[in-house]
């Protein structure tokens, strides 16, 4: 059963590989904000808008979830394609799973807002949070591709600005190394991520800054004192090596760190849920991050 289902996706995965290499962005993301517009969400999930300080997320509100904790959720799509209408069934799904409510910044996008424009962003709907009554310790943070690379980047920078951390981190196939990606993307034949898009991708959020800069490829920045962070990338993706760096890169500077490759799996699988490796992933960071959240609550009983 899995593998008929595996084998169909595959065959759609061609297609919206070729279209996110040469569909031209502005087109492309109108299309996705249809599809936003669109989506039905599981039942019981409820969707609202809100500005956060100027920037426009969207809050999944699972049922009976506690006011006090929140997943910020940051999007993947290149940091050139924006909220899509996969994104929020998978995170209403994983919501459900977690039982707490998500926030969604619909970031800016690259090349008209190359970096540190997205990373600023989601600086700021954080720090919004903050403001709003949830306590750090509360908090926890996911993203998938660009966004597990604003996942890592954001916690490197409130570290770095002494500000207080979110209680736990999960990336769903990061992107840790703008640097090299394109050559790797000319030699290992992705069955989602096209070359050309990866040059796009790449060229339009860089937009002549040091590809190296720890806060645009995290691999070479600093991974001390950093929460503790689940990494899940799949076998068949070339970004499994950028998860494999990074991992390696928070275990040496001692961060607490998990990191599971799934067998077949493509880049951020995760989207398709008919999948049951989707399901059993969104589980597994479901159970990562509340553990950390079921032991601040602990504490705080204790306390």
């Amino acid at each position: 059963m899995s593998g008929g289902t595996e084998q169909r996706l595959q065959r759609g995965l061609g297609i919206a590989r070729v279209v996110s290499a040469y569909l031209p962005l502005g087109l492309a993301n109108w299309l996705i904000r249809q599809g936003a517009r669109r989506v039905k969400l599981p039942p019981g999930v409820e969707r609202a808008e809100v500005e956060a300080d100027g920037v426009r997320c969207v809050w999944l509100l699972p049922p009976n979830a506690p006011a006090d904790r929140v997943l910020l959720y940051l999007h993947g799509g290149g940091f050139v394609f924006g909220l899509s209408a996969q994104h929020l069934a998978m995170v209403a799904e994983l919501t459900l799973r977690l039982g707490i409510r998500a926030l969604l910044p619909d970031y800016r996008l690259a090349p008209h807002h190359p970096w540190p424009a997205a990373l600023e962003d989601c600086l700021t709907v954080y720090r919004w949070l903050l403001r709003q009554g949830y306590p750090a310790q509360r908090i926890v943070v996911a993203g998938d591709s660009a966004g597990g690379n604003l996942t890592i980047t954001l916690a490197m920078a409130l570290r770095d600005a002494g500000e207080p951390l979110p209680a736990a981190l999960a990336c769903l196939s990061p992107v840790g190394d703008l640097s090299s990606s394109e050559e790797r993307g000319r030699t290992f034949v992705d069955p989602v991520l096209h070359p050309r898009a990866i040059r796009r991708f790449n060229r339009s959020y860089i937009d002549g800054h040091d590809a190296r800069h720890p806060l645009i490829s995290p691999v070479f920045g600093d991974w001390h004192g950093l929460p503790p962070l689940l990494i899940h990338a799949g076998e068949n993706e070339f970004l499994r090596e950028d998860a494999e760096r990074m991992a390696r890169a928070a275990q040496q500077a001692g961060a607490e760190v998990e990191l599971a490759i799934y067998p077949r799996m493509w880049h951020v699988w995760q989207l398709n849920l008919e999948l049951p490796q989707a399901r059993d992933s969104l589980e597994k960071i479901a159970a990562f991050l509340r553990q950390y959240l079921e032991a601040e609550r602990a504490t705080t009983a204790r306390d």
